[in-house]
């Protein structure tokens, strides 16, 4: 019964290192899931940015044009100073002609702020885009790295599985089925050594009786008061 202990102690720490590959994988994985992500952060400035450029333009066209119409009245309000006949009406005239200027002066300050907001966009775009050719370069190389070690980690973890088929086919049926009965709720601590008369898995102190089985190993001893399987580590013994 000695030898199918080991077997047992050998499979539960085989399944271990197998369900470990889960986070070392996704470990790997995550990697280029955060290269991936800085990666479209700055495509995603560039477009807002790009975004930001055409309303920019948008505004600067509708300034052009309210620039050219007040342009247009002006001249209408020099052809009509050319007909009025009292004093009140110059002065009205002139109040429109003054407010027409400073329109004007305003939309042309605003065609002005507008071209150099542009002018800083483009310039972001093109910093932007030299980090995003960069990050891109990165997220390839990031790949094929991620790729190779996730394929070494999926060789390793065949090799595992092989080396569990091997033990399966040493180990009773029965004892098989109780060990999986156990690691249903145990998980990966199914299987624990004894310390200092203390069983690991849930660290209580286990009887004499229980520890005199466990030395002896003539048989499968489980805890008293958890159920794990026990088994004694060479220094222990």
């Amino acid at each position: 019964m000695k030898e199918y202990i080991d077997e047992l102690v050998k499979l539960a720490k085989i399944d271990k290192a197998i369900d470990d590959f889960t986070p070392k994988m996704a470990q790997v994985e995550q990697r280029l899931k955060n290269a991936q992500k800085e990666r479209d952060e700055i495509a995603k400035m560039i477009e807002q940015l790009e975004n930001d450029i055409k309303e920019c333009e948008l505004k600067k066209s509708k300034n052009e044009l309210h620039l050219k119409e007040l342009s247009e009245k002006l001249q209408e309000l020099e052809k009509k100073s050319a007909q009025v006949k009292t004093e009140k009406e110059v002065k009205a005239l002139q109040l429109e002609e003054d407010i027409a200027k400073e329109q004007i002066n305003f939309a042309n300050e605003e065609i002005a702020r507008l071209e150099n907001l542009c002018e800083t966009k483009e310039e972001e775009i093109a910093s932007f885009k030299e980090r995003l050719k960069e990050a891109d370069e990165k997220l390839a190389e990031l790949k094929k790295e991620v790729e190779q070690e996730l394929e070494e980690l999926e060789k390793e973890k065949e090799e595992l599985f092989r080396q569990k088929s091997e033990l399966i086919a040493k180990i009773p049926q029965q004892i098989l089925i109780f060990y999986e009965k156990i690691r249903r709720w145990a998980g990966n601590t199914a299987v624990v050594p004894v310390r200092k008369q203390a069983c690991m898995g849930c660290f209580m102190k286990i009887n004499d009786k229980t520890y005199a089985s466990v030395i002896k190993g003539e048989e499968i001893t489980t805890c008293p008061h958890c159920g794990r399987i026990l088994y004694l580590e060479e220094e222990e013994a």
